[in-house]
C-alpha cells in the first residue's frame, strides 16, 4: 500500500521520495510502548522482523495492545515479550534500503504505526518479497 505525500523534500537516490506503508504483524513488545513488527518470509513460513515503531497508537489502542501482549506472550527476555503473531498494523515509513545488518536484508527508514488493521488476519500481512519489491534498484 503506497501513500503518496506531496510537497516532499527530495531525498537521496537510496530512499523513496514518497511514504510507503506495509501490513505488518507485531512480533514482540518492549514495555511500555515499543513494538517490533514483522512480515512473512514465504521461503521459511516464518515472521521476519523488519522494524521497531513507538508511535502512532491512541492511548486506548495502547491499552488494548498491552492487554493482548499480557495474555498472548510466548516468551519473555528482559523487557521484551514475544507474542502470538495475530495483530496486524499498517506501518508507514519514509523509505527502504538494502542492509546486511538486518535479518530481513532491508533497513526501514523512520517507521511509525499508521493504523491498526482489525479487518486483517496475520495471514494477510505482507511478505518479505513485497517489501523487497519496494527497494530502490541497484545501480
Amino acid at each position: 500500500m503506497i501513500h503518496p505525500v506531496s510537497n516532499r523534500v527530495p531525498r537521496p537516490a537510496t530512499a523513496k521520495t514518497h511514504r510507503d506503508a506495509e501490513r505488518c504483524v507485531i512480533a514482540s513488545s518492549t514495555h511500555p510502548t515499543g513494538y517490533t513488527f514483522g512480515v512473512w518470509d514465504r521461503a521459511t513460513g516464518s515472521l521476519v522482523p523488519i522494524a521497531k515503531a513507538y508511535s502512532g497508537l491512541t492511548d486506548e489502542e495502547i491499552r488494548r495492545v498491552d492487554a493482548f501482549v499480557r495474555h498472548n506472550m510466548i516468551e519473555k527476555f528482559g523487557p521484551v515479550r514475544t507474542v502470538k503473531p495475530e495483530l496486524v498494523f499498517e506501518l508507514a515509513f519514509e523509505g527502504l534500503n538494502r542492509s546486511n545488518r538486518h535479518k530481513s536484508g532491508v533497513a526501514v527508514r523512520f517507521p511509525r504505526i499508521l493504523r491498526w488493521r482489525t479487518d486483517k488476519t496475520a495471514a494477510e500481512a505482507d511478505t518479505l518479497d513485497t517489501l523487497r519489491s519496494l527497494l530502490p534498484r541497484e545501480q
